[in-house]
């Protein structure tokens, strides 16, 4: 087992928690920001009914209800999150849409704002890795070198007839291409990846974790597939043209993916968040306490850990 600070304290992955508190000496938690952005994958650019699963507004309280400005929705956000938290340290989280999908002055304007903010520590910027040119990349080094900064990009899967059928309109090579372009600029790159697809097994879920190792991706957010209302998903599944798996498949998915990760690979999320006045199926996915539990349960039962399978400048790797 490696000799890293979250193994010496007896965990069997690198959970983000242990992470923010072993970098900022003390916990920090992520509050979310809607930029107002849109997607070129609705807007007709790319497309115009955007990837199967996405309802923008069932991961964006701001989409759910409108909220004036960066600040406000800071404050708001800070103020839920202490009701619960005694914390005073953030992260704003440009998490809806496509988050770079802007003119430049209107992204430094933005993320000047959120730095702006009492608490605010440090911006997360998710995106599309087909939205992020030259210049937008140069601003994210800019905005690296005067905060604690990471843009997470939505892989997905690293199999085109995957990323095909999710509707993402961009193929395996556009976020290769992201993070080649970003690790030139030195920038923390984040991957969102969703395991369980109906036309995965489970070596190809295996590949993508080997994939994500071998880039050295600082970050992972894991997802279930998840139905959510008023998307294609949702009416696919109504049809009964799509299948989804139950919790103890997807535990096993976690568990395998886990084990093919790099120790200092952060582990950001590990099933869906979605309200429940969104969520079509699965039900099981609400939850995330219990899933969490069941996915220690298999690292335990297994007796094995993030990395155990991880083999560093591997040819397969």
């Amino acid at each position: 087992m490696e000799n890293v600070a979250w193994r010496t304290a007896r965990l069997r992955y690198h959970s983000v928690s242990h992470f923010f508190r072993h970098k900022f000496g003390q916990p920090v938690w992520k509050v979310s920001v809607d930029g107002g952005f849109g997607c070129p994958n609705v807007d007709g650019t790319l497309g115009q009914t955007g990837c199967i699963f996405c309802n923008v507004a069932s991961y964006s309280p701001s989409r759910r209800q409108q909220v004036a400005s960066i600040a406000d929705q800071i404050r708001e956000g800070l103020r839920r999150l202490q009701r619960r938290h005694a914390v005073d340290r953030f992260l704003a989280y440009f998490q809806p849409a496509t988050n770079t999908y802007a003119p430049l002055q209107r992204l430094r304007e933005l993320w000047d704002e959120a730095l702006r903010q009492p608490g605010v520590v440090g911006l997360i910027i998710g995106t599309r890795p087909d939205c992020v040119p030259e210049d937008v990349l140069d601003l994210l080094e800019e905005f690296s070198r005067r905060t604690w900064l990471s843009v997470e990009y939505g892989l997905q899967t690293i199999h085109d007839r995957s990323l095909d059928w999710l509707g993402r309109g961009h193929r395996y090579n556009a976020f290769l291409d992201a993070v080649q372009r970003s690790r030139r600029r030195k920038l923390r790159v984040g991957a969102h990846v969703i395991l369980g697809l109906p036309c995965e097994t489970r070596d190809d879920m295996r590949a993508t974790a080997r994939e994500v190792a071998r880039l050295g991706i600082e970050s992972v957010k894991l997802h279930n597939l998840y139905v959510a209302r008023d998307t294609p998903l949702a009416r696919m599944f109504a049809a009964g043209e799509v299948a989804l798996g139950e919790r103890d498949e997807y535990v096993g998915y976690v568990v395998d993916f886990l084990e093919e990760l790099p120790p200092e690979c952060v582990i950001d999320r590990l099933s869906a968040d979605v309200p429940p006045e969104y969520l079509v199926a699965p039900t099981w996915c609400l939850d995330k306490a219990a899933v969490r539990e069941a996915i220690c349960a298999e690292l335990h039962r297994r007796d094995t850990w993030q990395s155990r399978k991880y083999v560093p400048n591997s040819p397969s790797n």
